[in-house]
């Protein structure tokens, strides 16, 4: 015994030089180095590397049923319901369909309080005779606004109609109240990434026997009121409808990205803008601010305030006065209500401008003066009498062949999704530096400046979405304040992965989003030169918690990717995101011929393990919890709890058929081995020992034992390295077992439970190292320094599940789930590894194998 304290005596000394005069924090953080040195060995030497695993979430291009949730989705799981299998159904036993999903019922109307009036649910045969899902097709004259406060609704299904490609995406075309009429019609919304197909019945609520809500201007046609009731059931109610962007829906109907502009501060090529915008069939929409003491109030020009209006043509139209000829900007507009509020200003309907137009040009532009709602607007009285402008840029695939063919232009769309964590990645916005660089990260690449751009630059329009905040405002959710940073990088910045600290103390951001807003998306459009460059998406506040998805549209060629750590083992080296890794360069304890150390632990193991020289979980339970007692805040159960381990510890010894015999000098007592050998490797770190004592080199024994104390309310008696005073769980003991146990037999040899006490060792001198205040937990900020300093490398997605799985409410990580972080993460990098035998980073495992291996781990 007195070689083994010997011997840590003369570590710590060395130890102690190769510090030298530097700080006491500092040799903390370099002391991990000695640990590893004294018991790793030639392990120490021969690292293991699993090659770089680049983990990319592939978007499904297949349609998902509603209800089908994606693997990092933490909506509730919903029944799936699939159209053309229901309506067989239906068809077979000659019933009408009936929702369970979106009753006919109150709380599918509202969630925040109980109708006015009596509301009935009818099916449209039930309102009027023969009806019809189309009546002479479709058009933007089909779509009514009702009772809802949904006009941003209906102004993107107006727009919707304009393009039949995009409308029976969203429309299926085969329904009908004829061929194979059943009560069931389903429609497709495109929903963070995919498309969803979301399934109804025809049950819709009327007032007196007339509808509502949404309806066409025609009374027996019925694709309106069933595309909005399928849009309410995507969201959880009628209600969840009211207020909202036209970008929202016209983003819902189309896969596109949205850009809107104030047009009090318009840029000056916004004509351009929105010209181009029509070349590549994008859908836009206008609104005027609304009167805070009337709802959607008229102006004296007849335009409705708080009120959306579509866009519906943008050119210019030649005009032949008696002074001048030539070309003047003019733009369309429809409202919704499909009546008679319509602009009465200039160009308005039979206005006397017109009679200046040829024939021929009003004939190409199919005017007439209906009643409908729809007209035109010179581009400056637009400016003029309208605020905003909404754009809906439509995604690749969007455009037909033959629209290709034609000309159309399309954009190039790169699309992640993300999380934000709190304690883990919800960083905050830059005014947060220690936690923004802890945001998720992206890396675009452009390649080649626009085709006609004389400047050299690149169009990059950047959307970052929030996900499923509508559906959830019933819980009282509301959307989050969001925004993004986009900073240049250099060739040797690309080498980083995640850029650190440092980076965004000493730069500067090159371009952001215009506002931190609480709307579902912040998009903003940017002029960049070709090169590399960083998005950080990221809310106002840290610590907020929410998914998002973050699109990127360019012109020409782009590539992206997240900037992210590789998954796999690493070498435990720092940059500087990191205050200290266990691997500093300093000189190595010189070991004496003869290992004391490892002798004595081979006479403990032997007098534990007993006649058949295994370690079961049970038994280490009792040694970890017997060699970390002193560090349990003292309350009755812990004291009754180290009384059960002392009296344990004999027939322990004796259940293995090795009793200890104490007068025989020769042999070491089972209870002064854990105390010394297993202490010396898993009480390196007693919070309460300077570096001197920690290393035997004070000869000063401290008894000095803190009590509890009920009136504190701080971290005083916050538990030091291990979260309750009954010890390790039986979790942690079976998966440490578990972990090194190759044949699966439920225990432990010499070999494994030597390993096994060097991984504990190193991974308490790592969480000692980043629990600066002493509390027995670390923040979820610093798991991922601290699981790097212990030689493992992990992206956002593995460090979310961590925290989700280990961490507490407010984010922090107790000592023993740390401790099964660590196991689980080596544990399944080892799984992987052993079946990638040729370092391809793929792994093939049958049905038994996967479960066998989850399973037992």
């Amino acid at each position: 015994m007195d070689e083994i304290k010997g011997f840590f005596k003369q570590a710590g000394k060395e130890f102690l030089n190769a510090a030298g005069d530097a700080a006491m924090g500092a040799a903390k953080e370099v002391m991990g180095s000695v640990i590893n040195e004294i018991f790793i060995k030639k392990e120490a030497e021969t690292k293991r590397i699993l090659p770089s695993i680049k983990n990319m979430r592939v978007v499904s291009k297949r349609t998902q049923l509603l209800g089908e949730t994606a693997a990092y989705s933490h909506r509730p799981r919903q029944d799936i319901q699939d159209f053309d299998t229901i309506r067989q159904q239906c068809l077979n036993s000659g019933s009408l369909f009936e929702d369970p999903l979106f009753p006919a019922s109150d709380e599918s109307l509202m969630f925040s309080r109980r109708p006015d009036r009596y509301i009935e649910w009818l099916r449209p045969h039930e309102i009027c005779d023969n009806p019809q899902f189309f009546v002479e097709g479709y058009s933007r004259f089909d779509v009514q606004q009702g009772e809802l406060g949904d006009c941003w609704l209906l102004a993107a299904a107006a727009n919707l109609t304009q393009d039949s490609n995009l409308f029976f995406r969203v429309v299926p075309p085969d329904q009908s109240f004829e061929e194979n009429y059943a009560g069931i019609f389903h429609f497709r919304f495109w929903q963070y990434g995919k498309w969803v197909d979301v399934v109804i019945d025809d049950r819709l609520p009327t007032s007196r026997g007339e509808l509502m809500y949404m309806h066409s201007a025609e009374r027996n046609e019925f694709w309106s009121a069933l595309l909005e009731k399928a849009y309410a059931k995507l969201h959880g109610s009628y209600e969840a409808l009211k207020g909202g962007s036209t970008c929202e829906a016209m983003e819902d109907f189309t896969g596109g990205v949205t850009e809107w502009y104030d047009l009090k501060e318009a840029p000056q090529n916004l004509f351009s803008i929105l010209a181009k915008a029509a070349e590549r069939n994008s859908m836009m929409g206008c609104s005027l601010e609304a009167d805070p003491n009337v709802l959607e109030a008229e102006t004296p020009e007849g335009l409705i305030r708080g009120h959306a209006y579509s866009i519906t043509k943008v050119c210019m139209i030649d005009i032949a006065t008696p002074n001048r000829q030539g070309k003047i900007p003019m733009i369309r507009l429809r409202n919704p209500w499909g009546n008679e509020a319509e602009w009465n200003g200039p160009w308005s309907d039979g206005s006397p401008e017109w009679r200046y137009i040829p024939d021929d040009q009003k004939h190409e532009i199919g005017l007439n003066f209906d009643r409908d709602g729809e007209f035109w607007m010179s581009f400056q009285d637009f400016l003029h009498y309208f605020e905003r402008v909404e754009i809906c840029n439509l995604s690749p695939d969007s455009l037909t062949e033959s629209q290709q063919n034609d000309g159309k232009r399309k954009w190039e769309m790169s699309m992640f999704e993300g999380e934000w964590t709190p304690g883990v990645t919800a960083g905050g916005c830059r005014n947060f530096l220690e936690t923004f660089w802890h945001n998720p990260q992206y890396v675009i690449t452009l390649e080649d400046p626009d085709e006609e751009d004389d400047d050299g630059k690149c169009t990059v329009i950047v959307a970052l979405m929030q996900k499923n905040r509508r559906s959830k405002r019933n819980l009282g959710m509301e959307c989050l304040t969001i925004g993004f940073a986009i900073y240049h990088l250099n060739e040797r910045d690309l080498q980083v992965r995640p850029q650190g600290l440092s980076f965004f103390k000493y730069r500067s951001s090159v371009a952001r989003s215009p506002h931190f807003i609480n709307t579902r998306e912040v998009t903003a459009r940017f002029k960049l030169p070709p090169g590399h460059y960083l998005i950080v998406p990221s809310t106002f506040d840290p610590n907020e918690e929410g998914e998002f998805i973050i699109r990127v549209f360019s012109e020409s060629q782009m590539d992206m990717e997240e900037n992210d750590d590789h998954v796999g083992y690493g070498d435990g080296a720092d940059n500087d995101n990191r205050p200290g890794g266990l691997y500093p360069n300093m000189p190595s304890p010189v070991a004496p011929p003869v290992d004391p150390q490892k002798e004595a632990l081979a006479r403990l193991f032997k007098s534990v393990a007993g006649a058949d020289m295994e370690v079961d979980w049970m038994e280490l339970k009792r040694i970890l919890d017997h060699s970390l007692r002193d560090e349990l805040p003292i309350t009755t159960s812990s004291l009754e709890t180290a009384q059960n381990v002392k009296e344990n510890l004999a027939p322990l010894s004796q259940e293995n058929g090795n009793v200890p015999n104490t007068n025989n000098n020769n042999d070491l007592d089972v209870g002064n081995i854990l105390n010394t050998i297993v202490s010396l490797l898993c009480g390196l770190c007693n919070k309460d020992n300077s570096v001197q004592e920690m290393f035997g080199l004070d000869d000063q024994n401290n008894t000095t034992q803190r009590l509890y104390d009920p009136n504190r309310t701080d971290d005083y008696n916050s538990p030091v390295m291990t979260a309750t005073p009954e010890g390790f769980s039986k979790d942690i003991c079976r998966s440490m077992v578990a972990m090194l146990d190759v044949d699966k037999s439920g225990k432990l040899g010499l070999e494994e439970f030597e390993a096994l006490l060097t991984d504990i060792a190193k991974w308490k001198a790592v969480f000692k190292i980043y629990d600066v205040h002493q509390t027995g937990r670390i923040d979820g900020f610093q798991l991922r320094q601290a699981l790097n300093s212990a030689g493992y490398h992990l992206n956002n997605r593995i460090l979310n599940a961590l925290v989700h799985r280990y961490g507490s409410r407010d984010g922090k990580i107790a000592f023993d789930d740390f401790l099964m972080c660590a196991v689980k993460i080596k544990t399944f990098i080892d799984i992987f590894k052993d079946k990638d035998t040729e370092n391809t980073e793929t792994a093939t495992f049958t049905m038994d194998e996967w479960i066998e291996s989850t399973i037992y781990s």
